[in-house]
């Protein structure tokens, strides 16, 4: 089976089929986030080092890092804040970033092996980021879409996929260095989304044998309880053969549906991480109060 392995100087995290499902986090992204972004751009970043500390508490195996702020500098940014990351923990990162120049200045000053985040099926995009990702030794997310934009059709992001695979291995990068987004739609604007999603990542798995990645908010958007929903899709989606994704570990909700799929998958044997997340302390003095009956029936 496919394992991708990723690292810091002193960690190593393998995303993989027969592995535990990676968490990896999202927060440190300025998009959406007024003040972080306004906080990054004028080089404070301690925003970012709450994110990074409240994440990997939280159960993260890994961090995205983005630095898209609109006229600021995002090559300086992504690196400065990449460097900080890595001195407040040995989780490995993904460096994310839609602009060529801000991935290598992320590559040039990461320590271990790095998760780009990401190439899709352009032509120019392929030309520019995959000699990045062999130069550097890195693992890429690729994302399926291409010049004609995102198909509906999950049989036309499948073949964006393999041509992205395909294409990688003309620059010497090898399938367990992918991990390809099928890129979830919205179930509550296309009603087949989840089960598109769910036969397109069984296709990725065993058809392509590459690992899967994805924002997993994405599927509910627009809908109430979103955290239910997200919860419900990363446990199917696990059962699927998805084995990581961009998401919140703040959120309980997905945090536990991904525990459970992991319990489900044989991915937590005896569910030795589940029942030390979830076993209830011995009420106070109860340890005291069974030893004392114990003692009553041996001297009766």
């Amino acid at each position: 089976m496919t394992d991708t392995i990723v690292s810091s100087a002193t960690k190593e995290v393998v995303i993989g089929f027969d592995r535990p499902f990676c968490v990896i986090g999202e927060r440190i992204n300025p998009t959406g986030r007024k003040l972080l972004a306004a906080e990054m751009a004028a080089g404070d970043y301690s925003r970012v080092q709450a994110d990074t500390l409240a994440q990997v508490e939280a159960g993260a195996h890994m961090l995205d890092v983005n630095a898209g702020i609109p006229l600021a500098d995002e090559p300086k940014i992504l690196a400065e804040s990449i460097q900080l990351v890595q001195s407040l923990t040995d989780v490995p990162l993904s460096i994310d970033s839609s602009i060529v120049e801000a991935l290598e200045a992320g590559l040039a000053v990461y320590q271990g092996k790095p998760l780009v985040n990401s190439v899709t099926g352009e032509e120019e995009r392929l030309e520019a980021v995959l000699p990045l990702i062999k130069k550097y030794g890195a693992a890429v997310v690729a994302i399926s879409n291409d010049e004609t934009g995102i198909s509906e059709d999950p049989d036309v992001r499948y073949d964006v996929a393999k041509k992205i695979v395909e294409r990688a291995a003309d620059f010497g990068i090898p399938a367990a260095d992918i991990v390809v987004d099928p890129l979830i739609m919205p179930v509550g604007a296309l009603g087949q989304a989840g089960r598109s999603a769910l036969r397109l990542i069984g296709r990725l798995r065993n058809e392509l044998g590459v690992n899967t990645t994805c924002g997993a908010s994405n599927v509910s958007f627009g809908l109430p309880n979103r955290h239910g929903m997200n919860a419900a899709f990363l446990s199917m989606a696990i059962g699927a053969g998805m084995t990581s994704a961009i998401m919140n570990p703040l959120h309980a909700e997905e945090m536990t549906g991904v525990m459970g799929a992991d319990v489900m998958m044989g991915h937590d044997p005896d569910c030795r991480r589940w029942i030390k997340k979830f076993r209830e302390p011995a009420a106070e003095g109860a340890e005291g109060a069974r030893g004392g009956r114990e003692r009553r029936r041996r001297r009766a």
